[in-house]
């Protein structure tokens, strides 16, 4: 009988009236004709790389900016257009391109080599061989006749984050190494701050050249989610101030696009889901929590252990004290560096120091997750006064989360 149920479901199902005629529009990984109000970034960047259609090493070129800039969408489009000139000419460049934020490729630094000479087309063991040696074998394919390499290492922070940086310099110093071929690395973050902590000789020869991406505003963000929503959605269905509201809430979560799209599409899959006629307003609130709380539950599903203890430690923090609790008052760094440590003797986790835990807060402040602010005391120095940036309906879900990659009991 359940099977009868759901064939009848699903018949219905495809008799509904549709409010999308092409969704994937709105997807992250879609790749539009025309980039919006990024005409200075686009033509900056292809300025830089076109050198190699002339076998000249392009600078080195590090992007940054906030989420949902452009920064990803707009080096693979310009990547992808050079790549194609490189072969109507006859000209040998490749172009390799990794996540660093990935699990399986790029979390340690054997993994990450070995990923990018499976790109070239060569075979690596998944683990085993001396590291050295699989640098060796990437410099192999590398240099296996002229060309140059274009290597894009996108979310590059995380990288660091988890190999340190050594990769870099291993990277950036290749070049000496070659005689038919070299090596232009491409770096992408979200992180504004990251080249501040990498080693000096890493950062002079990695940040060649340096690009901004400065978030959108709200008008921006209309004038994209309207060339979006042409495509993605069938001719009026989008109520009016839909659009506008999507843009408002983009604009103040730092001029994410990406977030915007997301949260249009989010919403008209609500309103599909509801048998309505259009999308309205009222579909942005309900994709709005939605999408919150599945963003905050991603991201700490996926952060290193010390980044989930220190996170644990402010959230257990903020739950036992009541003052602070009822009061909305803030935490404190030394609160939090005490607590944090108490919890890695229980989990058997390395506790870092105090500085290190400093830099974590900061990287759960960009993230969103905490508030965190520094104040003077003086000649007392400055302390950094912090506050939970979760909603209450996902703390216990997120406090769950971390009790189980930590491995507490219950």
């Amino acid at each position: 009988m359940k099977g009868v149920r759901l064939k009848g479901f699903f018949e219905n199902f495809l008799n509904k009236e549709f409010l999308f005629s092409n969704k994937q529009v709105l997807q992250s990984n879609y790749d539009p004709e025309s980039i919006p109000h990024r005409d200075q970034q686009i033509e900056q960047i292809a300025n830089i790389l076109g050198s190699s259609l002339l076998y000249q090493k392009p600078s080195n070129l590090f992007c940054y900016g906030e989420t949902g800039t452009g920064k990803t969408l707009i080096i693979k489009s310009v990547a992808r257009d050079l790549l194609a000139t490189a072969k109507e000419k006859g000209i040998n460049l490749e172009v390799l391109y990794t996540n660093c934020k990935l699990k399986n490729t790029a979390d340690t630094e054997y993994r990450v080599i070995a990923e990018l000479i499976r790109a070239m087309g060569g075979e690596v063991p998944k683990t085993g061989l001396p590291t050295q040696e699989v640098y060796r074998i990437f410099t192999h394919f590398v240099d296996s006749k002229k060309q140059l390499v274009l290597l894009i290492l996108d979310e590059i922070d995380q990288l660091v984050a988890k190999t340190g940086d050594e990769i870099l310099y291993t990277l950036t110093r290749m070049n000496s190494e070659l005689k038919n071929a070299q090596i232009s690395i491409i770096g992408i973050s979200n992180n504004l701050v990251f080249t501040d902590n990498l080693d000096p000789r890493v950062k002079s020869s990695l940040s060649e050249e340096e690009i901004n991406f400065h978030p959108y505003n709200a008008l921006q963000l209309q004038d994209i989610l309207n060339q979006r929503a042409k495509e993605a959605f069938k001719p009026e269905v989008i109520e009016m101030g839909v659009i506008e509201k999507c843009a408002a809430y983009a604009a103040r979560e730092h001029g994410d696009a990406r977030r915007a799209l997301e949260l249009l599409r989010v919403a008209g899959e609500v309103a599909e889901r509801n048998d309505e006629k259009k999308l309205m307003i009222k579909h942005i609130d309900v994709a709005e929590e939605k999408i919150e709380k599945d963003r905050v539950l991603d991201i700490i599903s996926t952060q290193p252990k010390q980044h989930q203890a220190v996170l644990y430690s402010i959230m257990k923090i903020n739950e036992e004290t009541e003052e602070i609790k009822n009061k909305g008052e803030s935490l404190f760094t030394g609160d939090i560096y005490e607590l944090y440590k108490k919890f890695c003797s229980e989990i058997r986790l390395r506790p870092l120091t105090q500085r290190r835990v400093s830099d974590i807060i900061s990287e759960l402040d960009m993230l969103g997750i905490i508030n965190g602010k520094v104040v003077s005391n003086g000649r007392y120095g400055r302390t950094r006064k912090i506050a939970l940036a979760i909603q209450n309906t996902t703390k216990s879900k997120a406090k769950e989360t971390l009790e189980k990659s930590l491995g507490f009991s219950k």
